[in-house]
């Protein structure tokens, strides 16, 4: 079907865009920029901030572009005099209610407000500020809200809630008391927050943030007394050289190794390494499920803590299907301080592990349940976000970009290609078939059929039907959470029917994206940067010599000599840990 084209003039020049373009996109392609502080690329208009107002011939109204499609032979002027002028009292007016507090907000210099009111040249208060005095919300231990920073923009409301299908954050009140809050007026924790950290990913301002936690590293890396060990996550690599001037997707593996040592930590480890591990558990859990019947299926990938709190919250009639295979983040940790520290003769309570993860949820995930203490001690002890890591190399001097290139610890470092796809939508998935595949049949995956294409990509939710000789796997990924609903549903629906359920094996990511695209990520995230990011994680596949988890040598060694096989009683009490249903709202 051809789609009918737009033809109409912006400041004079002639565009051409697709029909129901809003004037706002129609500008960007024409190489203009409309201000706004309400509109993301990842969200629906709503024309709440008021500051992309534009002119159209004949007409004496100001629309907003973000939410007016382009129509055929429109003639827009997008900037004049007028036009500032408006946009700078929209702005003063927003600042009116808003802190003098650029100085110690966690958005200080990339906070979009701040930047318009530099580039609008508002150098003092016209306006009487009037700010509410509203305590912050630091409930949840994975992200702070400051209630007194909201511009009432919407995007943590629309992406909590139509994205992420949370509903965790409302508007409450009218006219100039109007604020976001949880719904209900309730705290953070007491919501059904899965602590995602999508609204401040999406949030413009420093009103919704991580819960920042590198005073605590500082600290026990400054402590004689303690052995400081890292790991960082696959799509961390991707995504941090964005805080540096890189382009997004830039694989800064080696650098961040090196980084991490100049920080102080004694060791540094690859979570790619347990990633593999995590397959190993993973694929072994398929392979019993799928062929020899010893469980339920689909089986379900649970290695997003933001989507197993959620589970547990909304869909906790599917407990008996996931996997009970523990994230990596938590088996690198338990190995760290058992394996690691046996062999190197480390007492594990002096062991001080770091996690670097694009997610905030991962900070929760630490205390989710006992097992989380498998090793006799807190296995992970902090988890910091890409972000709280960036800060962290700003703050300690070192010039990242010139760093030479360095290694992880051999032990819990090295990894496979499989492992480094788990940072993308539909890598888990891919990465367990490859090794699932072979624990079925006894053999690898044909090369051309390595990369499973099927599952890559940023659409909702992504199926496909793999021939394992002869057998059909039918598979479902979605990500985001709003998408899961749709896929569950279908199971549900056979379940009832009393019909065979229509997938195996199902993954889910709580994050669009995947971890590519983790609350915890460098700030202005879109579908553009999500997939060069994405590219990234794919060559660091194809360049990696080994691409199965099964083959990853440090693997092999870690089960001859520690675990036994997939599956053991080690394995179970190290590697796994259960999941009950929990109430939506706390009390």
């Amino acid at each position: 079907m051809i789609q009918r084209m737009i033809n109409a003039t912006i400041n004079g020049m002639p565009v051409k865009v697709p029909d129901g373009t809003s004037i706002l996109d129609a500008a960007r392609s024409a190489q203009l920029k409309i201000p706004t502080l309400c509109k993301h690329p990842d969200l629906l208009p709503t024309a709440a901030c008021g500051l992309c107002i534009v002119k159209i011939a004949g007409q004496g109204k100001f629309p907003r572009a973000c939410a007016t499609p382009l129509e055929e032979g429109m003639d827009i002027v997008t900037h004049d005099g007028e036009l500032t002028e408006i946009r700078r009292s929209v702005i003063e007016l927003i600042i009116s209610n808003h802190p003098n507090a650029c100085i110690t907000c966690g958005r200080n210099q990339n906070c979009e407000l701040q930047t318009l009111a530099a580039e609008f040249g508002i150098r003092s208060d016209s306006i009487k500020r009037y700010v509410r005095d509203i305590p912050m919300d630091r409930s949840n231990g994975s992200i702070v809200i400051d209630f007194t920073k909201c511009i009432k923009c919407g995007r943590c409301v629309q992406v909590c809630q139509d994205v992420q299908n949370v509903s965790a954050l409302s508007f409450l009140e009218r006219g100039i008391n109007t604020r976001m809050a949880p719904a209900g007026d309730i705290s953070l924790a007491e919501s059904p927050c899965i602590k995602c950290g999508q609204c401040a990913a999406h949030c413009p301002t420093g009103a919704i943030v991580e819960n920042d936690e590198t005073v605590a590293v500082w600290e026990a890396l400054r402590d004689p007394e303690l052995f400081c060990s890292a790991q960082i996550a696959p799509s961390v690599r991707v995504a941090l050289g964005e805080e540096f001037g890189y382009e997004a997707g830039t694989n800064l593996t080696s650098k961040i190794y090196a980084v991490l040592r100049r920080l102080g930590f004694k060791a540094v480890f690859d979570t790619n390494f347990s990633a593999d591990l995590t397959i190993m558990e993973e694929a072994s859990e398929f392979a019993q499920r799928f062929v020899h019947g010893k469980g339920a299926l689909p089986l379900i990938t649970s290695c997003c803590p933001a989507w197993t709190d959620y589970m547990e919250k909304f869909h906790h009639d599917f407990v008996d299907n996931f996997s009970t295979a523990k994230s990596p983040q938590q088996m690198l940790g338990v190995m760290a301080k058992t394996y690691f520290s046996e062999k190197m003769k480390i007492d594990p309570a002096k062991h001080f592990q770091v996690s670097i993860m694009p997610c905030t949820a991962k900070k929760y995930e630490l205390e989710r349940t006992e097992e989380m203490y498998a090793s006799g001690h807190k296995d992970v002890d902090i988890a910091l976000t890409t972000r709280e890591l960036a800060r962290m190399i700003k703050q300690s001097g070192i010039a990242f970009a010139e760093l030479p290139d360095d290694e992880a610890d051999s032990i819990l470092g090295e990894y496979s290609g499989a492992g480094t796809i788990f940072g993308v939508t539909g890598g888990v998935m891919e990465a367990a078939l490859r090794t699932a595949y072979n624990f079925v049949t006894g053999e690898n995956l044909p090369k051309e059929a390595i990369d499973v294409t099927p599952v890559r990509g940023l659409e909702g939710v992504k199926e496909a039907e793999i021939d394992v000789q002869g057998t059909k796997v039918r598979i479902a990924v979605a990500h985001g959470m709003a998408n899961v609903g749709k896929v569950l549903d279908r199971v549900r629906a056979a379940r009832e029917a009393g019909e065979e359920t229509p997938y195996h094996f199902i993954e889910v990511m709580a994050c669009p994206g995947g971890c590519i695209g983790g609350g915890g990520q460098p700030y202005g995230v879109t579908d553009e940067i999500r997939l060069k990011r994405a590219q990234g994680i794919y060559q660091d596949d194809r360049d990696c010599q080994v691409r199965f988890s099964h083959e990853n040598p440090e693997i092999k060694s870690i089960y001859k000599n520690f675990l036994g096989e997939p599956l053991s009683e080690r394995s179970h009490q190290l590697l796994h840990t259960h999941y009950k249903p929990r109430k939506v709202y706390k009390k």
